[in-house]
């Protein structure tokens, strides 16, 4: 190569070193290396992805209930009440019903006389019970599994209804069906109602419904009933539907009429419905010792 093309070729290739430097900026012969900057992208990235598979762990491992409702787990169709495996699970919840806490402790309550249990709908008769929506069409394991236990306080003033709420009564997937908890209410109100009327026969005239928040499937609920105001052939009841935490689902009033034909209606088709109070002790005649009818 000739001297004057290594003159012009040198000029060249400094000129182009000085264009691509900054002044007072040292220039580097050297292969440059990629700076913290470049880095700083795949660092974050990292970071967020470690991050998202520990939550999305957790997560599976703990459910929030917020994503329970949103992405409930899938469950079986309720199974056949007459199979061995529904027989042995319904008898294993009962044992759980007994032994909740809240029920033991209100059966150790210093009034505990002033209250009495009772299992409605559990001496249905099988004609009626077939035909009935929650004695027979709702029942068993998946549903309704258990007969409710009602703690009912002596003046039929207030109750407890203990009742288990099963995946096959959902609206949304794992979320119990509004429309089965307004039964629930209308039927717990209703005994309560009824049995302060004249006749002991009532029919709804208005219940009012406050859902608080939603009701998870497969627990126990507490339906709590309250004597508002007896008067004639109208009474006015209150209640709310708890979890056994105490946290309130769902808030009711509702009014109970007598219709005016009550005593041409058969009474006791409804008292083996709703379960009627056990019979008093009977007293001992101090004088002999003898038992006297009450």
């Amino acid at each position: 190569m000739s001297a004057s093309l290594l003159q012009r070729y040198a000029s060249v290739n400094s000129k182009l070193g000085h264009l691509c430097t900054k002044p007072g900026q040292r220039r580097l012969l050297t292969t440059p290396h990629s700076s913290p900057k470049a880095r700083r992208p795949f660092a974050t990235l990292s970071a967020v992805a470690a991050v998202s598979v520990a939550a999305y762990t957790l997560g599976s491992i703990y459910p929030p209930s917020a994503l329970t409702i949103l992405f409930p787990r899938t469950a079986p169709p309720p199974p056949d009440p007459t199979s061995p495996e529904s027989i042995a699970y319904t008898q294993a919840l009962e044992a759980k019903l007994q032994t909740l806490p809240l029920l033991q402790s209100l059966r150790r309550q210093p009034d505990t006389d002033d209250w009495y249990e009772v299992r409605p709908y559990k001496n249905l008769p099988e004609e009626r019970r077939v035909n009935s929506l929650s004695g027979g069409a709702l029942r068993g394991p998946g549903k309704l599994a258990l007969h409710p236990l009602a703690r009912v306080k002596r003046d039929e003033a207030e109750s407890y209804v203990f009742v288990h709420v099963g995946r096959g009564l959902c609206g949304h997937d794992g979320i119990i069906h509004g429309g089965l908890l307004a039964t629930l209410l209308d039927e717990t109100l209703a005994r309560t109602a009824i049995a302060n009327l004249p006749d002991k026969v009532g029919v709804t005239a208005q219940l009012t419904l406050n859902y608080r928040a939603p009701t998870i499937a497969d627990q126990f609920i507490v339906i709590r009933t309250f004597l508002t105001e007896a008067k004639g052939r109208k009474v006015t009841v209150s209640g709310r539907v708890e979890d056994l935490n105490g946290t309130v689902l769902v808030e009711a009033t509702a009014t109970f009429v007598q219709p005016r034909y009550a005593k041409l209606l058969n009474t006791e088709a409804l008292k083996q419905a709703m379960g009627e109070p056990p019979q008093s002790p009977v007293p001992v005649h101090l004088g002999d010792g003898t038992l006297q009818p009450k």
